[in-house]
């Protein structure tokens, strides 16, 4: 889920390198934690959270395989 999330948003950041995406387990509920630069959260959410929702999708999407639910943070 990790690569799947650092995948696309690498793709939507100026600074890639300044990129921070830690995960947090409990149980079945796995937690996603971007981290980026201010002027690269902008992009990451995008215009009113359509991307951050589009992103959120793919991965819930991709989790339900796996069986388990996932949430993903933008700080």
């Amino acid at each position: 889920m990790k690569e799947l999330v650092e995948f696309m948003v690498k793709s939507l950041v100026d600074n890639p390198e300044n990129l921070v995406i830690t995960t947090e387990e409990d149980g079945e509920i796995l937690k996603i934690i971007i981290k980026a630069d201010e002027n690269d959260i902008g992009k990451i959410i995008g215009k009113q959270g359509k991307i951050a929702k589009a992103i959120r999708t793919i991965v819930r999407s991709s989790a339900m395989k796996l069986g388990k639910k996932v949430i993903v943070e933008i700080n």
